[in-house]
């Protein structure tokens, strides 16, 4: 099985969407990995550019963010914009119903989290590790801050999007089922 977890990034704000998550521009490429380096270029946080090339950014596997995480135009390539960074879970209040759908068929835990759950993450000090029991429906934010306590969350995913993202994805999932 998957493991989902590790470094987070977060972003705070909301309505991050497509154009921001991968620039149209570099729709034309030809491959998945041509997109890696231009993930969250054209994001701006509090109206200033987000250093999308820092050693956080380059370190992390989870993304947290506010609500409606990948609003606008419907294009996969978002999605692989992560999943050639190795982001394997985003976290938001909510999301964009096609990407979030386009998650789970690329094989990345999108996790839904009340506002009150995801505030917490946002008020939490120092860097922060996430770890997700899938089976469980559990997921731990633990901080560098020795003085912070780990905030434990559940979360809920329904049968068939648990086992796509499990699997690694739709083609896997399909690999190992048709």
């Amino acid at each position: 099985m998957k493991t989902f977890g590790g470094p987070a990034i977060l972003l705070d704000r909301n309505d991050i969407n497509t154009d921001e998550i991968i620039p149209a521009k570099y729709l034309t490429e030809i491959s998945k990995t041509a997109l890696g380096p231009h993930l969250l270029e054209d994001l701006l946080l509090n109206d200033k550019p987000f250093d999308s090339h820092s050693q956080a950014m380059e370190q992390a596997k989870v993304v947290i963010a506010r609500t409606n995480f990948g609003c606008g135009s419907s294009r996969e390539h978002a999605v692989w914009a992560f999943e050639v960074n190795d982001i394997n879970v985003v976290i938001a209040e909510s999301f964009a119903r096609i990407f979030r759908q386009n998650m789970f068929n690329c094989g990345i835990l999108a996790m839904e989290l009340p506002k009150s759950d995801i505030d917490a993450l946002f008020d939490m000090s120092g860097e922060l590790t996430i770890e997700v029991d899938m089976e469980k429906g559990v997921m731990k934010a633990i901080s560098a801050d020795a003085a912070q306590d780990p905030l434990q969350c559940a979360f809920a995913l329904n049968a068939y999007d648990k086992n796509l993202v499990s699997a690694g994805g739709w083609l896997a999932f399909a690999d190992a089922n048709y």
